[in-house]
């Protein structure tokens, strides 16, 4: 998989060299390049952005230097496996499901915004080259879509075969298929007791029928406490 960052702000994605991410870079599970935005102008001050046709606070990223930097790091030909990613607060939602379906593609471009966005011509540009799609973290607005892009790069590459060392550890996490959608039970380990609290003693019982159902059981209180929109959880299953 080869990932691709747009951005002004290029040394935001230095931190992708550590931790398993550096990792699987290094043993070539994926490629990936952050490039500066401004490399794409021709005046002296590198500008990006003008006014907002229409009036308006702030500014918009113009569309030349986009384009050009499309032109350079996809190519001018149509080509819908490869997917182009515009964080931004009026997006779609980016849920696990999105992240799992992104861990099988080979190309992922992710477009970071600053000011008060990019002009959409750009975005639609690449919807009528690739596959683009415009994603939301959440209900929050941040100062561009550097943080959303490593975010989102995290939830996608971690799904990606032979990125975790072991497999099953991804099988019960938060909203995922062994989860049956809900979110994850607490997690506890040793010592027994720390500083007057106990780890629930149906885990150190060793019955792992037990174990189960109280785990089950945690992940639907804890979902019908935080997250009722992701379903019924009174029985424990979602239906």
């Amino acid at each position: 998989m080869r990932l691709d960052y747009l951005s002004i702000f290029p040394a935001y994605f230095d931190v992708l060299d550590i931790s398993l991410l550096g990792k699987a870079a290094v043993n070539g599970l994926v490629e990936m390049h952050a490039h500066d935005l401004r490399d794409w102008t021709h005046d002296r001050h590198r500008t990006v952005d003008d006014t907002p046709c229409g009036g308006g606070a702030g500014m918009v990223m113009k569309p030349n230097p986009w384009g050009e930097a499309f032109d350079d790091i996809i190519g001018t030909e149509p080509d819908l496996s490869v997917h182009v990613m515009f964080p931004t607060p009026s997006g779609a939602p980016f849920t696990q499901s999105a992240a799992q379906e992104l861990s099988s593609v080979e190309r992922i471009v992710f477009c970071c915004g600053r000011y008060e966005g990019i002009d959409h011509r750009v975005i639609d540009y690449a919807r009528s080259m690739w596959t683009a799609h415009e994603v939301s973290l959440g209900d929050y607005v941040l100062n561009g879509g550097e943080v959303a892009a490593l975010a989102i790069t995290e939830a996608v590459v971690r799904l990606v075969p032979g990125f975790m060392g072991n497999p099953g550890s991804l099988a019960e996490e938060s909203f995922s298929a062994g989860q049956e959608g809900m979110l994850e039970y607490p997690l506890f380990t040793r010592p027994v007791s720390w500083r007057g609290f106990d780890v629930p003693e149906v885990l150190m019982s060793g019955h792992h029928g037990r174990i189960a159902k109280w785990r089950r059981d945690e992940s639907a209180r804890l979902t019908r406490e935080r997250r009722p929109d992701l379903g019924d959880f009174g029985s424990g299953i979602r239906h």
